[in-house]
């Protein structure tokens, strides 16, 4: 190194593992709930659904799910999880939509995913559940805040929202996390 220049370090990106998050909002209530979860597979997407319509809207004749068109967003997914008769009480409940190819802007879950990556997630998380606590947090807030989808959103929503339904809008996204390890070693 020579005299009077400040020392140079090259960076080295070191991955430490990708985690999934899935975001679900209600957007004419102004709700929302975000669920970090170790992968994104069929089984894990069923789960999730079958936590909406067991758990969340026990009482709604139909719910409106709209949400992009990935391999695993699919009522076949319901099947290859439970078991045929469950498979098709669940899917009875859904009325599914799916945004068309470069239309994620309709999917009003992108644009709260896309809210809660710049308002909390905008730098490394070190694991798994630092990344928990922070989404829970950020999640909370917004709902303390009473944080709702925009107007033109709700224009667009009018038809769907005067049936007797429940209108979901969904999201699934892989995060990357610092290199602390998602898994423990033991």
């Amino acid at each position: 190194m020579e005299p009077g220049r400040p020392e140079r370090r090259d960076y080295e990106y070191e991955r430490g593992g990708v985690v999934n998050v899935f975001m679900f909002l209600e957007p004419l209530m102004g709700r929302r709930w975000v669920d970090v979860t170790e992968r994104r597979t069929k089984t894990d997407w069923a789960h999730q659904i079958k936590e909406i319509v067991d758990e969340r809207y026990p009482e709604a004749e139909q719910i409106v799910l709209v949400m992009d068109n990935l391999n695993t967003h699919s009522p076949s997914s319901l099947y290859e999880t439970f078991d045929p008769k469950e498979a098709r009480r669940l899917a009875h409940k859904l009325e599914i939509h799916y945004t068309p190819k470069h239309g994620s802007w309709l999917n009003m879950a992108e644009i709260e995913l896309s809210v809660l990556n710049r308002q909390c997630l905008d730098q490394r998380v070190p694991d798994f559940q630092t990344l928990e606590a922070e989404a829970r947090g950020w999640q909370e807030w917004r709902e303390e805040k009473g944080a709702k989808s925009s107007g033109a959103s709700k224009r667009m929503m009018h038809a769907s929202s005067s049936r007797d339904c429940t209108l979901l809008h969904y999201r699934s996204n892989g995060l990357l996390v610092d290199p602390v390890s998602i898994h423990p070693s033991s």
